[in-house]
C-alpha cells in the first residue's frame, strides 16, 4: 500500500515548502515496515532520519542528545476497515539550536497535511495546533532527548 501512494504522499508534501524535509524518502529509514502508532492517530507510519541524525536515531534508546540539524520525518497513512487507504499527515521533529525554545527541548514540530497545508510549526504559523505533539513529547525526558522509538519488532539492525 505504501508504494502505492508515495507517490502522491511526497508531491503533497512538497507543497508545504519545508525544504528541510525535501527528498526525505531518500533519507535512513530505521523501520522494517510500516507500523500503526496510536500516538499519530492510529496511522500506519514509517520513521526517516537526515544525515544529520541518522547515526545516532539508529541507536533507538542510546542514540543520546541529537545534533542541531537533525531532522526526524514521519510519513503517515491510513487503512479504513473496507480495505481503502488515504495519504495521512508529514510530522517533522528539527533539532535547533540552543535557546530556539527551551520548552521544547529546542525542538520545532511540524505537521504537513496530505494536501500540502501545513497545520502548524513550532514558533510559527498555527503554533498552537503543534503544541500537543511537543508536549507528548517532552514527556520521554531530556534522556531520550524528546524522541519515542518505534516498537521493537519494526525496528531495523544496523
Amino acid at each position: 500500500m505504501y508504494k502505492c501512494l508515495i507517490g502522491e504522499m511526497t508531491a503533497s508534501y512538497a507543497k508545504g515548502g519545508l525544504k528541510t524535509v525535501s527528498g526525505y524518502t531518500g533519507w535512513t529509514r530505521v523501520n522494517t515496515s510500516a507500523y500503526q502508532s496510536a500516538t499519530h492517530g492510529s496511522r500506519y507510519v514509517n520513521n526517516y532520519a537526515n544525515k544529520a541524525a541518522a547515526r545516532r536515531y539508529a541507536k533507538f534508546e542510546k542514540a543520546g542528545p541529537m545534533p542541531a540539524g537533525s531532522v526526524l520525518a514521519k510519513d503517515s497513512f491510513a487503512v479504513r476497515p473496507d480495505g481503502s487507504t488515504s495519504a495521512g499527515p508529514l510530522f517533522v521533529m528539527e533539532k535547533m539550536t540552543a535557546g530556539f525554545s527551551p520548552k521544547t527541548g529546542n525542538w520545532r514540530y511540524t505537521m504537513i497535511m496530505p494536501n500540502g497545508a501545513v497545520f502548524g510549526t513550532t514558533k510559527g504559523k498555527g503554533a498552537a495546533s503543534v503544541k500537543f505533539c511537543a508536549e507528548c513529547h517532552m514527556s520521554m525526558g531530556e534522556g531520550q532527548d524528546s524522541m519515542t522509538f518505534l516498537p521493537e519488532e519494526f525496528r531495523k539492525k544496523f
